[in-house]
Formats: C-alpha cells, sequence, structure tokens
C-alpha cells in the first residue's frame, strides 16, 4: 500500500498543476495512468499534454490503442486500473476504490476548490478510503506554495 494524496486546488487550475508531478512520477520510473471523468475529458487532457505545457514532451497516450501497456502516461476515463501502473490520478471527481490505492505505489486525487459539489465529493472519497484503513494526505496550495495540511495513518499505524 503506497502513499494517497489529495490535491485541493485554489490557485492554480489541474492542467497546469498535473505537469509538474507527472515530470516527477516519470523522473522516478513510474507508470501513471490519469483516470478522468469523462472520455471527452481524457481527449481535453491529451490536447493540453501535447500542446498546453511549458514542461517537456511527457509521452502518454489514451487508453484503447494497441501499445496502452507501453505508454508512460495512459489517460483513461473508465474505472480501471491498468497492469503495471504505480501511479494513479484521479481528475474531476473521478473514481477510486480502496482496493486500487492497495495495489498502487501513489494515488492523487486532485479536486477544484472553487467547486462546492468538487469539494463535497473529495470530502466524501477521504471519508470512504480512510475509513477503509488507509493513510491519506491533504494538500493544499492556499498559502501560495503546496503543504500538507493534514494526514492520518493508515490503520495499522494508528494507535
Amino acid at each position: 500500500m503506497g502513499v494517497l494524496r489529495f490535491y485541493h486546488l485554489t490557485r492554480a487550475p489541474v492542467e497546469q498543476t498535473l505537469p509538474k508531478l507527472l515530470r516527477r512520477a516519470l523522473d522516478a520510473g513510474m507508470r501513471v495512468q490519469m483516470r478522468c471523468s469523462t472520455a471527452e475529458r481524457a481527449a481535453w487532457f491529451d490536447q493540453k499534454l501535447w500542446f498546453g505545457s511549458d514542461d517537456p514532451f511527457l509521452p502518454h497516450g489514451v487508453a484503447g490503442g494497441e501499445h496502452d501497456a507501453l505508454q508512460p502516461i495512459l489517460l483513461d476515463p473508465e474505472d480501471r486500473l491498468h497492469a503495471g501502473i504505480d501511479c494513479l490520478m484521479c481528475l474531476e471527481g473521478a473514481p477510486v476504490s480502496p482496493e486500487d490505492v492497495a495495489q498502487l505505489d501513489r494515488t492523487f486525487i486532485f479536486f477544484d476548490g472553487h467547486d462546492a459539489d468538487a469539494l463535497a465529493h473529495a470530502r466524501g472519497q477521504w471519508k470512504v478510503l480512510t475509513g477503509a484503513g488507509l493513510g491519506a494526505e491533504y494538500w493544499s496550495e492556499a498559502s501560495g506554495r503546496w503543504a500538507m495540511e493534514r494526514s492520518v495513518p493508515a490503520a495499522d499505524q494508528r494507535a
């Protein structure tokens, strides 16, 4: 069981935040799955990764191609975990299960701090995942830089 982080976006949109974290994951040798809310949003993120980032090229593809297993970053709107994935990044309310988190080195959940529905959904995900005994970290950029604001240890590490 790896790290579970919630990223509360208040200063920059997800498409500006993702490239830095994607680059770090790739540099660490991880394969990343971006779980998108819909097929349309997967296509939108695909375009943003090709043309909307100041970061050097981030090799990626949208699930459903013949080379899915070779993609360093795989975008998928489906609620499934691909083989060989080390890091799952859930975007815009995309679902994640305790079983998903338990299989991965990293799971990141991004949510828009200016959207009441997104906040409520993220709170629900926090309750379900920590209630299942998983440890979790809550990260915020409200101060102008990313900082961990709260953490809950995994059930087997709680006093």
